[in-house]
């Protein structure tokens, strides 16, 4: 094992950028009031306010986004969706159950919901972001700005400013959900800016399951952008199982700050699964805020090509006796690169702390790169924290056995590829979940 420790994370902004800076403007911002249009307001001050990252700050020195047309994006027209082929049927299929208790297609200027009405009765609330400002803009208040401030960078203030679209899931206290609630955003086209806010509160005593998917083809020779904010709260003693895929389309930039909340006694299980993109800078921070909280973290990535995926993550123990588990593995073929920066941090208060750490990545090709970097920060005596990365590559003498047992060169690969992430896939409770993880190794060592 090759760990790589790391004390402290600085991210201290600067105002040097050489990417050109977005045309966004305030007559962009959907119309809102009262603390709706607070919170705009306030975004867009920090929108105009901060620049765009750029590698001189450490959260970025390993991505660079300086080649961002950011000036050409636009935001796509109501009714756009109509012109361009439907989503995918496979996009739509259960990923956890036969059905869904709801799902949502967020699409280019439109939106597709659908929720079982016995859900509703029960007071529970799925729905797209634009519906809920309309008919529980006191919900959406609540909720808006409560996880990530929008002060924590650019893409933080344009998601908070701009979204246009998004998603609001409230369970209310002690109701429970068996059935998965499931959302699509589906970005097709070239040249557009996709803007997502998510919006989670599960009451306490509640539980449920949410699966969210960002997908598009690929555009050649084109660009598109997606900026998104996710801000959960799971209640005190509430259970709630969040599942994430990216498969965007190779020409797509993808920033997102998302961050969960855990009160006292609730259990989350959050699981990502990353394939697509061109680039993507993902800021995805674990708060257990409330004592005896836990989280497990599971996290699954494939590269091929020149992708670049950068995963940072932050545990943050904020309250005695609590427990986090992260486990992120990764492939890496062509040309591609990798970057995941972990850190544990635990407050002083937060006696008792049980966090785990760790990063795999099996490098397939000489070009390939990963970068894995673990960190603590503790702050209290009483605590049990462990983290640790490994780099490597496939070993000769398992793939030489399977070879010599007449399996073709690719099918050895595959067949190890598939053992190496088999410790994700047994961490993920959901078979269609793990079907889809399967199904891109396929596309990947094909």
């Amino acid at each position: 094992m090759q760990e790589k420790p790391k004390v402290t994370v600085s991210r201290t902004r600067r105002s040097d950028s050489a990417a050109k800076d977005f045309s966004f403007t305030q007559a962009d911002i959907p119309a809102a009031s009262g603390l709706i249009a607070s919170y705009r307001a306030r975004a867009w001050d920090a929108f105009k306010r901060l620049s765009l990252p750029s590698a001189s700050e450490e959260a970025w020195r390993r991505t660079d986004i300086h080649t961002l047309p950011a000036d050409k994006f636009v935001f796509p027209k109501d009714g756009l969706f109509k012109d361009f082929p439907p989503v995918p049927e496979d996009l739509l299929k259960p990923l956890v159950a036969d059905a869904h208790g709801g799902q949502i297609v967020l699409l280019p200027g439109g939106v597709v919901v659908d929720l079982d009405e016995k859900l509703a009765r029960k007071g529970v609330i799925f729905t797209d972001l634009k519906t809920a400002l309309e008919k529980h803009p006191d919900l959406v208040a609540k909720m808006l700005g409560q996880t990530v401030n929008v002060e924590e960078g650019k893409f933080s203030a344009l998601a908070g400013a701009f979204a246009q679209n998004g998603v609001v899931l409230y369970v209310p206290k002690g109701v429970t959900v068996e059935e998965p609630f499931h959302s699509v955003l589906w970005g097709p086209g070239a040249n557009l800016a996709y803007i997502s806010h998510l919006l989670v509160l599960i009451e306490d005593g509640a539980s449920a399951t949410y699966v969210h998917e960002s997908a598009s083809p690929t555009e050649e020779k084109t660009h598109t952008m997606h900026a998104g904010l996710v801000e959960i709260k799971v209640g005190a003693d509430a259970n709630f199982k969040f599942v994430e895929l990216q498969s965007w389309g190779k020409h797509v930039w993808n920033f997102s700050h998302e961050r969960i909340r855990v009160e006292r006694g609730g259990r989350l299980d959050w699981i990502f699964g990353a394939v697509g993109s061109r680039l993507t800078k993902n800021f995805s921070e674990l708060d257990l805020a409330g004592e005896g909280a836990t989280g497990r973290m599971s996290g699954f990535y494939f590269t091929d090509g020149s992708q670049h995926l950068d995963h940072d993550t932050q545990q943050n123990h904020l309250a005695p006796h609590t427990t986090s588990d992260l486990l992120f593995k990764g492939a890496l073929k062509g040309s591609s690169r990798s970057v995941w920066q972990g850190m544990i941090y635990v407050a002083p208060s937060a006696q008792k702390t049980d966090g785990y750490q760790a990063n795999r990545n099996l490098v397939l090709s000489d070009a390939a790169r990963a970068d894995s970097i673990p960190g603590l920060e503790i702050l209290a005596d009483d605590v049990r924290c462990t983290h640790g990365a490994t780099v490597g590559k496939l070993e000769a003498e398992p793939l030489f056995y399977l070879e010599s047992r007449g399996i073709p060169p690719k099918d050895a690969e595959r067949i190890m590829v598939e053992g190496f992430f088999d410790p994700i896939m047994q961490r993920i409770p959901f078979e269609g979940v793990r079907e889809r993880f399967h199904q891109a190794i396929l596309q990947k060592t094909g």
